[in-house]
Protein backbone atom coordinates (compact mmCIF):
# COMPACT_ATOMS: atom_id res chain seq x y z
CA UNK A 1 0.00 0.00 0.00
CA UNK A 2 1.37 3.38 -0.91
CA UNK A 3 0.56 6.59 1.44
CA UNK A 4 0.73 9.88 -0.36
CA UNK A 5 1.31 13.49 1.70
CA UNK A 6 1.29 16.76 0.20
CA UNK A 7 3.15 19.64 1.44
CA UNK A 8 3.35 23.34 0.47
CA UNK A 9 6.77 24.12 2.07
CA UNK A 10 7.80 27.85 0.76
CA UNK A 11 9.73 28.94 4.04
CA UNK A 12 11.09 31.75 2.16
CA UNK A 13 8.69 33.96 0.69
CA UNK A 14 11.44 36.95 0.98
CA UNK A 15 15.13 37.49 2.91
CA UNK A 16 14.14 40.85 4.12
CA UNK A 17 17.46 42.79 5.70
CA UNK A 18 18.12 43.90 9.01
CA UNK A 19 17.05 47.24 9.47
CA UNK A 20 18.97 49.59 7.86
CA UNK A 21 21.40 47.48 6.52
CA UNK A 22 22.82 47.36 2.68
CA UNK A 23 22.64 43.53 2.44
CA UNK A 24 24.11 41.23 -0.17
CA UNK A 25 20.95 39.10 1.10
CA UNK A 26 18.06 41.48 -0.34
CA UNK A 27 15.63 38.75 -2.01
CA UNK A 28 14.23 40.10 -5.72
CA UNK A 29 11.48 38.27 -7.19
CA UNK A 30 13.36 35.97 -8.89
CA UNK A 31 15.47 35.16 -5.77
CA UNK A 32 12.15 34.65 -3.69
CA UNK A 33 11.38 32.01 -6.47
CA UNK A 34 15.07 30.17 -6.53
CA UNK A 35 14.24 29.40 -2.79
CA UNK A 36 11.05 27.95 -3.04
CA UNK A 37 12.40 25.68 -5.71
CA UNK A 38 15.26 24.74 -3.98
CA UNK A 39 12.86 23.64 -0.60
CA UNK A 40 10.40 21.97 -3.61
CA UNK A 41 13.77 19.73 -4.90
CA UNK A 42 14.36 18.91 -0.86
CA UNK A 43 11.33 17.47 -1.05
CA UNK A 44 11.29 13.62 -1.42
CA UNK A 45 8.75 12.22 -4.63
CA UNK A 46 5.04 12.79 -4.06
CA UNK A 47 4.47 8.62 -3.12
CA UNK A 48 6.67 7.10 -0.06
CA UNK A 49 6.22 3.60 1.17
CA UNK A 50 6.03 3.48 4.82
CA UNK A 51 6.38 0.42 6.86
CA UNK A 52 3.66 -1.92 7.80
CA UNK A 53 3.82 -1.41 11.27
CA UNK A 54 3.97 2.60 10.91
CA UNK A 55 1.77 3.09 8.34
CA UNK A 56 -1.41 3.21 10.69
CA UNK A 57 -0.06 6.14 12.55
CA UNK A 58 1.51 7.99 9.69
CA UNK A 59 -1.91 8.12 8.29
CA UNK A 60 -3.79 8.79 11.44
CA UNK A 61 -1.04 12.17 11.57
CA UNK A 62 -1.89 13.07 7.80
CA UNK A 63 -5.41 13.08 8.51
CA UNK A 64 -5.32 15.13 11.76
CA UNK A 65 -3.15 17.67 9.49
CA UNK A 66 -5.45 17.43 6.88
CA UNK A 67 -8.13 18.30 9.23
CA UNK A 68 -6.03 20.99 10.88
CA UNK A 69 -6.45 19.53 14.25
CA UNK A 70 -3.40 21.23 15.32
CA UNK A 71 -3.56 20.84 18.94
CA UNK A 72 -3.71 17.21 18.01
CA UNK A 73 -0.70 16.72 16.13
CA UNK A 74 2.11 16.38 19.09
CA UNK A 75 0.77 13.11 20.10
CA UNK A 76 0.07 11.72 16.98
CA UNK A 77 3.72 12.57 15.83
CA UNK A 78 4.82 11.38 19.50
CA UNK A 79 2.62 8.03 18.81
CA UNK A 80 4.22 7.54 14.47
CA UNK A 81 7.67 8.00 16.01
CA UNK A 82 7.38 5.36 18.41
CA UNK A 83 6.39 2.87 15.96
CA UNK A 84 8.81 4.47 13.50
CA UNK A 85 11.62 1.74 11.74
CA UNK A 86 12.73 3.26 8.62
CA UNK A 87 13.73 6.11 7.01
CA UNK A 88 10.90 6.63 4.76
CA UNK A 89 8.77 6.79 8.03
CA UNK A 90 10.83 9.17 9.82
CA UNK A 91 11.10 11.53 6.89
CA UNK A 92 6.69 11.06 6.31
CA UNK A 93 6.91 11.99 9.99
CA UNK A 94 8.82 15.29 10.04
CA UNK A 95 7.55 16.21 6.66
CA UNK A 96 3.47 15.91 8.02
CA UNK A 97 5.13 18.31 11.01
CA UNK A 98 6.44 20.50 8.81
CA UNK A 99 3.05 20.77 6.95
CA UNK A 100 1.12 21.53 10.02
CA UNK A 101 4.03 23.92 11.48
CA UNK A 102 3.79 26.03 8.09
CA UNK A 103 0.24 25.70 8.54
CA UNK A 104 0.02 27.07 11.73
CA UNK A 105 2.64 29.63 12.04
CA UNK A 106 4.82 27.62 14.74
CA UNK A 107 8.43 28.55 13.89
CA UNK A 108 9.56 26.13 16.73
CA UNK A 109 7.75 23.52 15.13
CA UNK A 110 9.54 24.07 11.76
CA UNK A 111 12.97 23.93 12.94
CA UNK A 112 11.60 20.20 14.83
CA UNK A 113 10.17 19.23 11.72
CA UNK A 114 13.27 19.64 9.11
CA UNK A 115 15.53 18.64 11.78
CA UNK A 116 13.76 15.53 11.60
CA UNK A 117 13.77 15.17 7.57
CA UNK A 118 17.20 15.82 7.91
CA UNK A 119 18.38 13.16 10.35
CA UNK A 120 15.82 10.55 8.63
CA UNK A 121 18.56 9.66 6.06
CA UNK A 122 16.21 9.76 3.44
CA UNK A 123 17.42 12.94 1.98
CA UNK A 124 20.88 13.41 0.80
CA UNK A 125 23.31 16.53 2.40
CA UNK A 126 22.37 18.67 -0.29
CA UNK A 127 18.51 18.56 -0.11
CA UNK A 128 18.69 18.60 3.47
CA UNK A 129 20.77 21.73 3.61
CA UNK A 130 18.67 23.37 1.10
CA UNK A 131 15.63 22.51 3.94
CA UNK A 132 17.93 24.36 6.67
CA UNK A 133 18.69 27.82 4.09
CA UNK A 134 14.85 27.74 3.31
CA UNK A 135 14.25 27.78 7.21
CA UNK A 136 16.88 30.52 7.83
CA UNK A 137 15.12 32.47 5.32
CA UNK A 138 12.19 32.08 7.06
CA UNK A 139 13.45 32.94 10.50
CA UNK A 140 15.67 36.22 9.19
CA UNK A 141 12.09 37.22 7.14
CA UNK A 142 10.63 37.60 10.57
CA UNK A 143 14.15 38.85 12.49
CA UNK A 144 14.35 35.86 14.60
CA UNK A 145 18.46 36.69 13.65
CA UNK A 146 19.82 33.43 16.36
CA UNK A 147 17.46 31.06 14.79
CA UNK A 148 18.07 32.39 11.52
CA UNK A 149 21.92 32.10 12.09
CA UNK A 150 21.57 28.41 12.94
CA UNK A 151 19.68 27.30 11.33
CA UNK A 152 22.45 28.60 8.14
CA UNK A 153 25.01 27.07 9.92
CA UNK A 154 23.05 23.86 9.70
CA UNK A 155 22.79 23.84 6.15
CA UNK A 156 27.02 24.85 6.39
CA UNK A 157 27.49 21.89 8.17
CA UNK A 158 25.94 19.37 5.53
CA UNK A 159 27.13 21.87 2.55
CA UNK A 160 30.37 23.45 3.15
CA UNK A 161 30.09 25.23 -0.30
CA UNK A 162 27.14 26.78 0.42
CA UNK A 163 28.04 30.38 -0.24
CA UNK A 164 24.10 31.39 -0.40
CA UNK A 165 23.67 30.39 3.30
CA UNK A 166 27.09 31.69 4.47
CA UNK A 167 26.23 35.14 3.31
CA UNK A 168 22.67 34.96 4.55
CA UNK A 169 24.42 33.35 8.02
CA UNK A 170 26.73 36.79 7.98
CA UNK A 171 23.52 38.94 7.91
CA UNK A 172 21.96 37.32 10.58
CA UNK A 173 25.17 37.94 12.34
CA UNK A 174 25.69 41.43 11.72
CA UNK A 175 21.69 42.40 12.80
CA UNK A 176 22.51 40.63 16.17
CA UNK A 177 25.80 42.73 16.37
CA UNK A 178 28.19 40.30 15.62
CA UNK A 179 30.38 42.34 12.96
CA UNK A 180 33.15 39.83 13.17
CA UNK A 181 31.40 36.53 12.85
CA UNK A 182 29.63 38.73 10.36
CA UNK A 183 32.58 39.41 8.79
CA UNK A 184 33.59 35.24 8.66
CA UNK A 185 30.47 34.28 7.40
CA UNK A 186 30.75 36.92 4.37
CA UNK A 187 34.28 35.56 3.97
CA UNK A 188 33.53 32.27 4.29
CA UNK A 189 30.70 32.72 1.38
CA UNK A 190 33.21 34.10 -1.03
CA UNK A 191 35.67 31.53 -0.46
CA UNK A 192 32.86 28.49 -1.12
CA UNK A 193 31.93 30.69 -4.65
CA UNK A 194 35.91 30.39 -5.41
CA UNK A 195 36.10 26.59 -4.34
CA UNK A 196 33.24 25.93 -6.56
CA UNK A 197 34.67 27.30 -9.69
CA UNK A 198 33.00 30.01 -9.88
CA UNK A 199 33.21 33.75 -9.99
CA UNK A 200 31.92 35.53 -6.72
CA UNK A 201 28.88 38.16 -7.44
CA UNK A 202 30.05 41.73 -7.21
CA UNK A 203 27.01 42.41 -4.83
CA UNK A 204 28.22 39.54 -2.28
CA UNK A 205 31.79 40.87 -2.44
CA UNK A 206 30.97 44.41 -1.70
CA UNK A 207 29.05 43.61 1.12
CA UNK A 208 31.57 41.04 2.40
CA UNK A 209 34.41 44.02 2.01
CA UNK A 210 31.65 46.53 3.92
CA UNK A 211 30.97 44.44 6.11
CA UNK A 212 34.57 43.09 7.31
CA UNK A 213 35.53 47.16 7.30
CA UNK A 214 33.00 47.73 9.33
CA UNK A 215 34.14 45.01 11.96
CA UNK A 216 37.64 45.92 11.49
CA UNK A 217 38.57 42.90 10.34
CA UNK A 218 41.71 41.73 9.20
CA UNK A 219 40.22 40.37 6.34
CA UNK A 220 39.05 43.73 4.47
CA UNK A 221 42.01 44.49 3.01
CA UNK A 222 42.07 40.98 0.93
CA UNK A 223 38.36 40.87 0.90
CA UNK A 224 38.78 44.21 -1.20
CA UNK A 225 41.87 43.50 -3.24
CA UNK A 226 39.67 40.43 -4.62
CA UNK A 227 36.90 42.76 -5.60
CA UNK A 228 38.99 45.18 -7.53
CA UNK A 229 40.26 42.05 -9.22
CA UNK A 230 37.29 40.67 -10.00
CA UNK A 231 35.56 43.97 -10.93
CA UNK A 232 37.79 46.62 -11.59
CA UNK A 233 36.51 50.16 -12.05
CA UNK A 234 37.96 53.37 -10.99
CA UNK A 235 35.19 53.36 -8.55
CA UNK A 236 36.26 49.95 -7.15
CA UNK A 237 40.41 50.64 -6.96
CA UNK A 238 39.32 54.16 -4.76
CA UNK A 239 37.26 52.27 -2.54
CA UNK A 240 39.66 49.39 -2.04
CA UNK A 241 42.43 51.54 -1.62
CA UNK A 242 40.85 53.91 1.01
CA UNK A 243 40.01 51.37 2.90
CA UNK A 244 43.52 50.19 3.60
CA UNK A 245 44.40 53.88 4.03
CA UNK A 246 41.42 54.15 6.55
CA UNK A 247 43.20 50.86 8.26
CA UNK A 248 46.44 51.43 8.27
CA UNK A 249 47.21 55.07 8.55
CA UNK A 250 49.41 55.33 5.95
CA UNK A 251 52.69 57.98 6.24
CA UNK A 252 53.83 59.74 3.49
CA UNK A 253 55.76 57.10 1.75
CA UNK A 254 52.76 54.86 1.40
CA UNK A 255 50.69 57.35 0.15
CA UNK A 256 52.67 58.64 -2.29
CA UNK A 257 53.13 54.77 -3.67
CA UNK A 258 49.35 54.54 -3.28
CA UNK A 259 48.50 57.59 -5.03
CA UNK A 260 50.68 56.46 -7.79
CA UNK A 261 48.56 53.51 -8.48
CA UNK A 262 45.15 55.86 -7.94
CA UNK A 263 46.68 57.87 -11.17
CA UNK A 264 47.46 54.81 -12.98
CA UNK A 265 43.45 53.48 -12.31
CA UNK A 266 41.81 56.54 -12.35
CA UNK A 267 40.94 56.74 -9.12
CA UNK A 268 41.69 59.56 -7.87
CA UNK A 269 38.49 61.74 -8.38
CA UNK A 270 38.37 64.70 -5.58
CA UNK A 271 40.81 67.55 -5.38
CA UNK A 272 41.40 66.25 -2.03
CA UNK A 273 43.09 63.53 -3.35
CA UNK A 274 45.34 65.01 -5.67
CA UNK A 275 46.39 67.61 -3.33
CA UNK A 276 47.57 64.75 -0.87
CA UNK A 277 49.50 62.82 -3.70
CA UNK A 278 51.07 66.29 -3.79
CA UNK A 279 51.33 67.02 -0.59
CA UNK A 280 52.98 63.40 0.24
CA UNK A 281 55.66 63.65 -2.50
CA UNK A 282 56.94 67.16 -1.14
CA UNK A 283 57.32 65.73 1.99
CA UNK A 284 59.85 63.58 0.69
CA UNK A 285 61.31 66.88 -1.25
CA UNK A 286 60.23 65.58 -4.65
CA UNK A 287 59.06 68.56 -5.73
CA UNK A 288 58.74 66.95 -9.27
CA UNK A 289 56.37 64.54 -8.56
CA UNK A 290 54.48 67.05 -6.37
CA UNK A 291 54.13 68.73 -9.30
CA UNK A 292 52.86 65.98 -11.40
CA UNK A 293 50.35 65.16 -8.99
CA UNK A 294 48.98 68.82 -8.57
CA UNK A 295 49.09 69.14 -13.06
CA UNK A 296 47.10 65.82 -13.23
CA UNK A 297 44.66 67.65 -10.44
CA UNK A 298 44.44 70.76 -12.52
CA UNK A 299 44.01 68.53 -15.64
CA UNK A 300 40.83 66.57 -13.80
CA UNK A 301 38.95 69.93 -12.97
CA UNK A 302 39.37 68.91 -9.58
CA UNK A 303 41.90 71.40 -8.52
CA UNK A 304 41.31 75.02 -9.08
CA UNK A 305 44.24 76.79 -8.57
CA UNK A 306 42.32 79.87 -7.46
CA UNK A 307 40.93 78.17 -4.70
CA UNK A 308 42.50 79.21 -1.49
CA UNK A 309 42.30 75.29 0.12
CA UNK A 310 45.38 74.56 -2.44
CA UNK A 311 47.20 78.19 -1.79
CA UNK A 312 50.11 76.89 0.30
CA UNK A 313 50.74 74.03 -2.50
CA UNK A 314 50.66 76.41 -5.25
CA UNK A 315 52.74 78.69 -3.85
CA UNK A 316 55.28 75.90 -2.25
CA UNK A 317 55.28 74.60 -6.09
CA UNK A 318 56.31 77.74 -7.77
CA UNK A 319 59.51 78.11 -4.90
CA UNK A 320 60.88 74.60 -5.20
CA UNK A 321 63.21 74.24 -7.97
CA UNK A 322 62.59 70.68 -9.88
CA UNK A 323 64.81 68.60 -10.75
CA UNK A 324 66.06 68.30 -14.42
CA UNK A 325 67.63 65.19 -15.63
CA UNK A 326 71.29 66.71 -15.98
CA UNK A 327 70.61 67.22 -12.14
CA UNK A 328 69.96 64.02 -11.51
CA UNK A 329 72.40 62.87 -13.49
CA UNK A 330 75.43 64.51 -11.17
CA UNK A 331 73.00 63.78 -7.62
CA UNK A 332 73.28 59.88 -8.77
CA UNK A 333 77.77 60.49 -9.12
CA UNK A 334 77.57 62.26 -5.98
CA UNK A 335 74.76 59.96 -3.93
CA UNK A 336 76.04 60.04 -0.77
CA UNK A 337 73.66 56.60 0.69
CA UNK A 338 71.46 54.64 -0.64
CA UNK A 339 68.32 56.51 0.45
CA UNK A 340 69.87 59.41 -1.70
CA UNK A 341 69.98 56.90 -4.74
CA UNK A 342 66.39 55.55 -3.66
CA UNK A 343 65.01 59.20 -4.10
CA UNK A 344 67.19 60.03 -7.25
CA UNK A 345 65.09 57.37 -8.60
CA UNK A 346 61.40 58.66 -7.21
CA UNK A 347 62.67 62.16 -9.39
CA UNK A 348 63.64 59.81 -12.69
CA UNK A 349 59.73 58.12 -11.87
CA UNK A 350 58.09 61.02 -12.12
CA UNK A 351 59.91 62.19 -14.97
CA UNK A 352 58.66 59.14 -16.78
CA UNK A 353 61.86 57.83 -17.37
CA UNK A 354 61.00 54.48 -15.51
CA UNK A 355 64.23 53.04 -16.98
CA UNK A 356 66.52 54.79 -14.91
CA UNK A 357 63.78 54.68 -11.87
CA UNK A 358 64.40 50.87 -11.62
CA UNK A 359 68.04 51.23 -12.12
CA UNK A 360 68.59 53.63 -9.58
CA UNK A 361 66.34 51.25 -7.21
CA UNK A 362 68.77 48.58 -7.85
CA UNK A 363 71.61 50.62 -7.02
CA UNK A 364 69.64 51.92 -3.54
CA UNK A 365 69.11 48.21 -3.15
CA UNK A 366 71.38 46.25 -0.02
CA UNK A 367 73.22 49.82 1.06
CA UNK A 368 72.57 51.18 4.35
CA UNK A 369 69.79 52.95 5.33
CA UNK A 370 67.95 51.71 2.63
CA UNK A 371 64.47 49.66 3.63
CA UNK A 372 64.41 46.90 0.94
CA UNK A 373 61.03 46.36 0.97
CA UNK A 374 60.79 50.13 -0.03
CA UNK A 375 63.06 49.67 -2.74
CA UNK A 376 61.81 46.46 -4.29
CA UNK A 377 58.33 48.02 -4.05
CA UNK A 378 59.59 51.36 -5.84
CA UNK A 379 61.46 48.65 -8.67
CA UNK A 380 58.28 47.02 -9.22
CA UNK A 381 56.67 50.54 -9.95
CA UNK A 382 59.43 51.21 -12.41
CA UNK A 383 59.17 48.10 -13.97
CA UNK A 384 55.82 48.22 -13.97
CA UNK A 385 55.38 51.45 -16.01
CA UNK A 386 58.20 50.42 -18.47
CA UNK A 387 56.31 47.54 -19.37
CA UNK A 388 58.48 44.68 -17.75
CA UNK A 389 55.43 42.32 -16.01
CA UNK A 390 57.65 39.88 -14.96
CA UNK A 391 60.11 41.69 -13.46
CA UNK A 392 57.69 43.75 -12.28
CA UNK A 393 56.15 40.86 -10.54
CA UNK A 394 59.23 39.53 -9.24
CA UNK A 395 60.09 42.98 -7.56
CA UNK A 396 56.82 42.86 -5.96
CA UNK A 397 56.68 39.31 -4.59
CA UNK A 398 60.28 40.29 -3.34
CA UNK A 399 58.18 43.30 -0.77
CA UNK A 400 58.34 41.72 2.90
CA UNK A 401 56.67 43.11 5.98
CA UNK A 402 53.80 45.67 6.55
CA UNK A 403 54.58 46.90 2.84
CA UNK A 404 53.82 43.73 1.13
CA UNK A 405 49.92 44.76 1.27
CA UNK A 406 50.92 47.63 -0.88
CA UNK A 407 52.89 45.47 -3.54
CA UNK A 408 49.75 43.05 -3.75
CA UNK A 409 47.84 46.00 -4.82
CA UNK A 410 49.98 47.02 -7.50
CA UNK A 411 50.47 42.84 -8.39
CA UNK A 412 46.29 43.49 -8.53
CA UNK A 413 47.25 46.07 -11.21
CA UNK A 414 49.94 44.34 -13.16
CA UNK A 415 48.02 41.14 -13.24
CA UNK A 416 44.89 43.33 -15.24
CA UNK A 417 47.23 44.39 -17.75
CA UNK A 418 47.65 42.29 -21.21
Amino acid sequence: MKLTTTTALALVAAISAPAGAQTYGSASQQQQQQHASSSQQAQAPATISPSKQALKAIADLQATVKKADYASVPAKIAAAQSVASTKEDRYLIGRLQLDAAIASKNDAEMASAIDKMASSGYLDAEKSASLYRSLGGSFLNSKQYAQAAAAYQKALALNPRDSESAALQGEALFAQGQKAEAAAAFERAVQAKVASGQKADEALLKRAVAVAYEAKAPSAVGLAREWVAAYPSASSWGDAIAIYENLNRPDAETLVDLSRLMLLTGSLKSGGEYAQYARAAAAQNNYNEAQVAYDAGVAAKAIDPKNAEYSDLVAGLKAKQKATAADLAVATKTAVNGMALLRIGDRYYAMGDYAKAAELSKMAMGKAGVDNAVANLHLGMALARAGDKAGATAAFNAVTGPRAEIAKFWLTYLNQKA
